[in-house]
């Protein structure tokens, strides 16, 4: 089939899931997509892919209870399992419209892959986007990158991702070393890495991905996890991935080791150094696992820090 029609079929399909959902009294997520980030000439605006559920046995491996219950209550949050909002954003700026990360996709979680259903409800056609800038490649960021129909679904896009982070997931002692829980993650991360190949752009730590928005290595999660600082007139704001992915124990206690770190002692290193720039600097941060719609500040709470939400 031609792109074109499958284009056409996939928008289709989503439309007529819509109407259904509506004729059925149903109505879509109150957060399907945010309200616009003014920044200089630029705007963002977050669209939401879902949320996930985390067992903690996943995410805290080596804290026990005891040490995280009282955290977690203060904030609110269960003791059954984590349920964090998966947070894409879209950026416009002058003729070109960037997504950052691509969500799950319809083969991750029931919960997520909601992003190409939220933009079209938003008005936003997949296929004006111009620019797709992966913070690293784990199943929430990049498999969404390919449709129901295993097509593209950011069909005219150029695809943009850490060296570093496109070597490690291609080697073949990745998945050899790779727990078996998470194999998975190399075999889906290399399936998304083929349908894109063609059309990806590579960069380093530091780089001007695209004009206005520059790469800071925030290592850790995975080796080449990127965050991105998006610069407008006299302001910044960044995009930070999951190099801060909980509202609780990433800014009271960024030291504890975070279980879906590839390398959980270099993530809690990148954690403290991006809260003391991002505390000093005041910078405005988007989060993709922060409470919806992951918008906020960090500003120090004794020794340690807490999130502060826009608005």
């Amino acid at each position: 089939m031609h792109r074109q029609h499958r284009d056409f079929a996939r928008r289709d399909v989503l439309r007529a899931m819509a109407a259904l959902t509506a004729g059925a009294g149903l109505t879509l997520p109150a957060h399907a997509a945010s309200p616009t980030l003014a920044l200089g000439d630029k705007t963002l605006r977050v669209v939401s892919d879902g949320h996930m559920n985390l067992p903690l046995s996943f995410v805290l491996p080596d804290t026990p209870q005891d040490d995280f219950g009282p955290l977690f209550a203060a904030y609110g949050l269960p003791l059954d399992g984590l349920r964090p909002d998966c947070n894409p954003t879209l950026l416009k700026t002058g003729d070109r419209l960037v997504m950052f990360d691509a969500g799950a996709g319809p083969a991750f979680m029931t919960t997520t892959g909601k992003l190409a259903a939220n933009l079209d409800a938003a008005g936003i056609d997949a296929a004006s986007v111009t620019d797709v800038i992966f913070t690293h490649a784990h199943p929430d960021h990049i498999w969404g990158v390919v449709d129901d129909f295993d097509e593209l679904l950011f069909s005219e896009a150029a695809y943009h991702i850490n060296q570093a982070e496109w070597d490690f997931w291609s080697a073949d002692e990745t998945l050899a070393r790779m727990p078996d829980n998470r194999k998975s993650f190399v075999v889906g991360a290399r399936n998304r890495f083929a349908a894109i190949e063609d059309k990806v752009k590579f960069f380093n730590g530091g780089d001007e991905v695209v004009s206005g928005v520059e790469a800071v290595a925030t290592p850790g999660h995975t080796p080449g996890h990127t965050s991105f600082a998006v610069h407008g007139g006299s302001q910044t704001v960044m995009v930070i991935g999951d190099a801060l992915s909980n509202i609780a124990v990433s800014f009271e206690r960024p030291d504890w080791h975070w279980g879906a770190d590839i390398d959980a002692a270099l993530g809690a290193e990148t954690r403290f150094r991006l809260l003391d720039r991002l505390a000093a600097d005041r910078t405005r941060l988007i989060g993709f696992h922060l409470p919806w719609p992951g918008e906020g500040t960090v500003e120090t709470k004794g020794n340690a820090y807490r999130f502060a939400p826009l608005g």
